[in-house]
């Protein structure tokens, strides 16, 4: 006789061995339980999370309503990529809206009049609990630009149509800002008719 799901125990961690502790990841080894009941062993990367936003130069209300993007320098994709800014919190207290306002601000120099929260999602769960939380960001104004040593980037304005057909013609592939803009645009405008 079949073993009832209910007379299972609990799928999930049985137990952990840590392999490396970076300075934004910490990769384990976890012997995990699975719905069947079975047992293996899975690498398992441990990030702290991270908010995206999408700067939004006039009005979502606006028809294809010019946005910023960065075209930034990423080692890991082998050059220049199109990206939403975005970055992990300054600590595991730091609110998800202050996170994405400072980072817009940093990678922009733009503030924030007023973050709405779009969704979060996981970009890649099966090695890592990595979620991103995503923002969209209107009534601009002027800050201060700060960036950290390692990041090199434009900051480029543009119609959301023309971001879109980025997306559709492969030109940004960066998941975070993907869902970003399909989600606003999808949602919150009007812009995917003009593109």
């Amino acid at each position: 006789m079949e073993e009832r799901d209910s007379e299972r125990p609990a799928p999930g961690r049985l137990s952990t061995r840590s392999v490396h502790e970076g300075r934004i990841v910490r990769l384990s080894l976890d012997r995990v339980r699975f719905p069947d009941g079975s047992e293996g062993t899975l690498e398992m990367i441990r990030h702290p999370g991270a908010s995206a936003v999408l700067p939004v130069v006039g009005s979502l209300d606006e028809k294809d309503p010019e946005i910023l993007l960065i075209h930034q320098y990423r080692y890991a994709a082998g050059g220049y990529i199109w990206e939403v800014p975005a970055g992990i919190p300054t600590g595991p207290d730091e609110p998800w809206d202050v996170c994405a306002g400072r980072e817009l601000e940093e990678e922009t120099g733009q503030r924030a009049g007023t973050l709405r929260e779009l969704t979060r999602i996981y970009t890649t769960p099966g090695f890592t609990d990595e979620a991103i939380h995503l923002f969209v960001a209107t009534g601009l104004t002027e800050g201060e630009r700060n960036l950290d040593d390692d990041e090199f980037m434009e900051v480029v304005r543009m119609p959301m149509s023309k971001a879109l057909e980025m997306v559709r013609q492969g030109e940004i592939v960066d998941a975070k800002s993907v869902a970003t803009l399909l989600f606003a645009a999808t949602f919150l405008t009007g812009a995917q008719e003009g593109a």
